[in-house]
């Protein structure tokens, strides 16, 4: 039986993967978080085989999520399932330490797969992101394939529409640290301004929350 702890923060999504996981008879929801620090705790009190996660939660999200949750449970293998699915992305979410990758319009057949195969300690590409991690490779990078980590980050959450503020509580670091990854993300970038940032975005199908 393969043991899952779902993580998303809103209900019907949640409701919904366990009715997928439940057709299934070799598999079965342990656990269900509506944030990043309930991701954390849940593992703490172990008996999780699997963790499905989605990337945008309340609290610890995106890559600090995955780097977090290897670090608490590093024999637990981790499925993110999201929208987001831009090549730079799902790059560094496989570099962070996720086994594996399922865009959330995908069919629930490539979902169960995706279980079996990373519960049995393989990878899986969702096979409608493969040609766009492949082929993306081959192409110029785009520029923000410089940033760091923690930079992408802040890149990512600040397009979405959050402030400095608030950032820094989702990466528990202050606004300040905010500030100046940010500074060095966009000297790096060569924009200048918070609506340069955006059409950036836009232009590198970057998800975006406008003003």
């Amino acid at each position: 039986m393969i043991r899952i702890l779902i993580a998303d923060d809103h209900n019907i999504v949640r409701s919904g993967l366990k009715q997928i996981v439940s057709t299934d008879k070799d598999m079965e929801v342990v656990g269900e978080a509506g944030q990043g620090s309930e991701v954390l705790s849940k593992l703490q009190q172990g008996g999780i085989d699997l963790l499905l996660t989605d990337l945008s939660m309340p609290g610890i999200c995106s890559l600090d999520l995955i780097h977090r949750a290897r670090a608490e449970a590093p024999k637990v293998p981790i499925i993110v399932l999201s929208m987001h699915n831009e090549s730079q992305l799902v790059s560094r979410v496989l570099r962070a330490g996720a086994a594996g990758y399922v865009d959330k319009g995908s069919d629930p057949a490539t979902l169960l797969a995706a279980i079996r195969k990373v519960a049995m300690g393989g990878r899986f590409i969702d096979p409608s992101l493969v040609d766009g991690i492949v082929f993306g490779t081959l192409e110029e990078a785009p520029p923000h394939a410089v940033l760091s980590d923690r930079e992408y980050e802040v890149l990512q959450l600040l397009n979405r529409g959050l402030s400095l503020t608030e950032i820094g509580s989702k990466l528990f670091v202050s606004a300040k640290t905010v500030s100046t990854h940010k500074a060095r993300m966009m000297q790096k970038l060569g924009i200048d301004n918070n609506a340069d940032l955006v059409r950036y975005a836009l232009k590198h199908g970057m998800p975006t929350k406008t003003p």
